[in-house]
């Protein structure tokens, strides 16, 4: 049990690495938006919109990133691992690490700045992170074949 503290304060402090981006780009998308003399929005239901998805987006990664360092793997890897994670949050969805920051902290970002420019950054980012989780798919059947299959079978891609 003297691991999980120290695997807990890992995976927190990778994903606010996450966040710093996440709140990176939805700056970029700020500046964007007066360079373009977009109309920002700031309506209360988008900034508490926003703080939960960050929040759940935060909360779902941190829970992704301790189940690889529990099984001692990187998050951040060019080559496959020898594991294949299926529990966890990866019971619901292949990819939270993805969902949790790409999607919701990236989103939330956007929504909290009141950043209409962030909000098309990261939607117009999303078919790329898609391909790169293709050709991760791609690599986990290579490695873990039909273990993968049935995974992959009965667990969505993002949600």
């Amino acid at each position: 049990m003297r691991g999980v503290p120290l695997i807990l304060f890992r995976s927190i402090l990778h994903n606010m690495g996450v966040l710093a981006v996440g709140f990176g780009i939805a700056l970029v998308g700020a500046r964007l938006d007066l360079l373009f003399g977009t109309r920002r929005f700031h309506e209360v239901v988008a900034v508490v919109a926003g703080c939960l998805l960050i929040a759940a987006g935060f909360l779902l990664r941190t829970w992704a990133t301790y189940d690889f360092y529990q099984h001692r793997m990187r998050v951040i890897s060019t080559v496959p691992q020898a594991t294949l994670l299926t529990a966890g949050p990866y019971r619901y969805s292949r990819n939270p690490l993805y969902l949790g920051g790409n999607v919701f902290i990236f989103f939330g970002a956007g929504l909290v700045l009141g950043s209409p420019m962030a909000l098309v950054i990261t939607a117009i980012h999303l078919p790329f992170v898609d391909l790169f989780i293709r050709r991760e798919e791609r690599q986990l059947e290579r490695t873990f074949g039909e273990e993968w299959l049935r995974y992959k079978g009965s667990v969505r891609r993002w949600l």
